[in-house]
């Protein structure tokens, strides 16, 4: 089953680089806008060649992994506290409904007066989107702990960092898990933006100085790059979800199948 899908998703990625070939040499398309599959390809192999690229790739993967990390420890503690502490859940509720919906592009006027093109900036943004991801599957799993391993736990005079461990975290971290698969994704599209935006030295950056400068198969060849990366990214959280859930039911029941 698996050889037949990497089968026709190899088949499904070939059927498009040959249409984005043939669209720009039929004149459906002008090449200056959209450049054929191979001018593209050969733009991105220049890019590999070039120090520069991999410098703006280190780059966006710091803001990445700096902004996802923050928010994750910030998102994880949060949430278990807030869940934890009598009667925080409601107090914190009606703030958090009003935060958490803001757009975090809506945040770039201050990102820029505050750190101009720093990674400050880009970590402002990233973290902002991210928290909300992680926090919200935390609340969502803790609040799923069983009330009766909960009374359990209490009976047999676990204390409260005990039962954190034992009871709550197993049961959230499912949901934990995916926060942060959700906030990798995220993490990564609120970087690119920032960069592209506000300038910081990154991918995005170089995207918008290909941009200006008419470079379109150096833009495409990067945007193609950005895609890459998140393809990684994802696999990559998904990879450590599995692992980190392997005695889940859920996580032996997708290997099983």
């Amino acid at each position: 089953m698996k050889g037949e899908n990497a089968v026709l998703g190899a088949a499904g990625l070939a059927a498009f680089l040959a249409l984005g070939e043939a669209v720009p040499r039929l004149g459906l398309v002008k090449e200056a806008y959209f450049p054929p599959t191979s001018r593209i390809a050969g733009a991105f192999a220049d890019e590999l060649a070039d120090s520069a690229f991999w410098s703006a790739l280190g780059d966006t993967l710091t803001g990445w992994a700096l902004g996802l990390a923050i928010a994750a420890c910030a998102g994880i503690v949060v949430g278990v506290v807030i869940s934890v502490v009598p009667y925080l859940r409601e107090a914190t509720a009606s703030t958090i409904e009003f935060l958490r919906p803001i757009p975090s592009v809506a945040l770039i006027p201050l990102a820029v007066l505050l750190y101009g093109t720093e990674l400050r900036s880009v970590l402002l943004l990233v973290v902002y989107a991210s928290f909300w991801q992680i926090l919200i599957q935390t609340l969502y799993g803790v609040q799923d702990v069983d009330p009766v391993a909960e009374e359990t736990a209490r009976s047999y005079g676990l204390g409260t960092w005990a039962r954190i461990r034992h009871v709550l975290w197993p049961t959230a971290l499912p949901y934990v898990m995916t926060g942060l698969r959700l906030a990798a994704a995220v993490a990564l599209i609120l970087t690119i933006t920032a960069e592209l935006v506000i300038g910081a030295p990154g991918l995005g950056a170089r995207i918008a100085v290909a941009q200006t400068s008419q470079a379109v198969p150096e833009m495409y060849a990067l945007i193609v790059v950005t895609g890459l990366l998140g393809l990684f990214i994802n696999v990559g959280a998904r990879t450590v979800e599995r692992r980190a859930l392997a005695w889940h039911q859920s996580v032996r029941g997708e290997v099983a199948v």
